[in-house]
């Protein structure tokens, strides 16, 4: 709990919204941190104390095994071989806490990495190989665009085709995303972190840089999700199965390190890098135990992507500001609320 604690510190202590985001804009309606966080309450509905983007999750523990080969592009001492402690959180994408999980749904992975020297690097992944929009615009016009109908459970139509016409970046991007289609859980989902990074070595040298984690865990038969998954299982069967893994066996997933390429795109997500880029294993990842979200664990971690050790820089990317800004104020608003108990239950599925 003491290292819980210490992880949480940095959040205790306020958030310095990064890139100036937060002036861009003055109108109420445009995009501010609360202006975003509004429009997740308005597509989601407000639940107290819960993230306003992937709502739904289970707190993790682990560690973080370096082999120092990642040492060759970064300077951070995360990637000196040996090991470190990890606090992670497994999630599905938006608003509602308690929604069914879907095969379909985001799946995300935050990660937070302690090193010795008191440095942290904060991750949050998903399971996408690429995102669906270049701009905070693009995300924030989406988000309403795809919102559910009350009478039919699938977004306006009309809405979601004018969205599209104006966003051929993310016809393409959702192309890249339908070739990939879901594995059967967390266990086996490999986690992106899709943003392009600067990592720097200790002789000064810089190369862009993307991360996965690629799970090492393989399941028995390689399938896709079945039209309807759920028929016959519980609403919160992928947390369940996580679950019931966890408590016989460490999950493991290698950190694998994409470098760039002149060229390559760094200011835009949803084009992904040639598959020929050189790729760097910098070494293990394994979470050994999952936690129903309460105080002092995941549950009151910000997974700010630019909270970062010395050796990674963000880089041009316009996502990274806006993410940093929007979970800092999502952070803010729901720390202040009384929480709810979670979805998930580890002890109710043990028992």
């Amino acid at each position: 709990m003491g290292a819980v604690a210490g992880f949480a510190a940095v959040d205790a202590g306020g958030f310095a919204y990064a890139g100036g985001w937060l002036n861009r804009w003055t109108d109420p309606e445009s995009l501010t941190p609360s202006g975003f966080a509004d429009r997740f309450e308005r597509v989601y509905g407000h639940h107290d104390g819960f993230r306003r983007n992937h709502a739904k999750g289970l707190s993790a523990t682990g560690t973080f095994a370096s082999n120092g080969a990642g040492a060759a592009i970064c300077r951070a001492s995360i990637f000196q071989k040996g090991s470190v402690p990890l606090i992670g959180r497994f999630s599905l994408g938006g608003g509602l806490p308690d929604q069914a999980d879907k095969p379909d749904t985001v799946r995300g992975l935050g990660l937070l990495f302690q090193a010795a020297d008191g440095q942290q690097w904060r991750t949050a992944m998903i399971n996408l190989p690429v995102f669906t929009d270049s701009t905070p615009q693009g995300f924030y016009d989406r988000l309403l665009a795809s919102k559910p109908l009350p009478d039919t459970g699938k977004p306006d139509p009309d809405k979601l085709a004018a969205f599209l016409d104006r966003h051929p970046e993310t016809v393409a991007a959702m192309k890249i995303i339908k070739a990939h289609p879901p594995t059967t859980g967390f266990a086996d989902s490999t986690f992106h972190g899709l943003n392009a990074f600067y990592f720097t070595n200790s002789g000064g040298v810089r190369v862009p840089v993307r991360w996965s984690a690629v799970p090492q865990q393989v399941p028995e038969q390689q399938v896709t999700a079945p039209p309807h998954p759920t028929q016959g299982r519980g609403k919160d069967y992928l947390f369940d199965d996580l679950i019931r893994i966890l408590a016989r066996r460490p999950l493991t997933w290698r950190l694998v390190l994409t470098v760039g390429e002149s060229g390559d795109p760094t200011t835009d997500a949803t084009k992904p890098w040639p598959k020929s880029r050189r790729t760097v294993d910098a070494g293990a990842i394994t979470i050994t135990a999952v936690q129903t979200e309460a105080a002092g664990n995941a549950r009151d971690i910000n997974f700010d992507p630019l909270v970062l050790p010395d050796g990674i820089s963000r880089s041009d990317d316009p996502l990274l500001s806006a993410r940093s800004a929007v979970y800092a104020h999502s952070f803010t608003r729901r720390a202040e609320e009384d929480k709810s108990p979670s979805e998930v239950d580890v002890a109710r599925v043990l028992a």
